[in-house]
């Protein structure tokens, strides 16, 4: 048995194989033991804080959306009860034309007839307008 170390001989030293240098951080994150990190739990309100701000930004991303559907709706809404509101009146100023009123009286038959004098003015002095009203 030879207990001394021959000179040319050198001591075996491991090398660290690729291998385990990607597989060990991939069976910590599939373990969970990553978690149990002093880094991760002396980080992790940071990780938190950074969590609910982008979930904010997300929901505010959907409002933003329902927003802009609910503007363009009210918008198509508006332009299709403005052109309603036109149609309306112009029929409404057709129908009240002079011309237009005496047709509708006579087919009608209110027996209504059109003045052809002008209308007069009526004028009351103030010891009329009294008498009236004591009247």
């Amino acid at each position: 048995m030879n207990r001394l170390k021959k000179h040319n001989e050198e001591p075996k030293v491991k090398k660290p194989s690729r291998v385990s240098k990607f597989t060990r951080p991939v069976a910590d994150v599939l373990s969970g033991n990553f978690l149990a990190g002093d880094k991760v739990v002396k980080n992790l309100p940071y990780t938190l804080f950074i969590v609910f701000i982008g979930l904010v930004y997300i929901a505010n991303g959907y409002l933003a959306e329902g927003t802009v559907r609910d503007i363009n709706k009210v918008g198509s809404e508006l332009k299709e009860l403005r052109s309603e509101f036109i149609t309306t009146k112009s029929d409404l100023m057709y129908t009240t034309k002079q011309s237009e009123l005496a047709k509708i009286i006579e087919e009608r038959g209110l027996g209504l007839e059109e003045s052809y004098d002008p209308p007069k003015k009526i004028v009351i002095t103030e010891e009329e307008k009294e008498e009236l009203i004591s009247e």
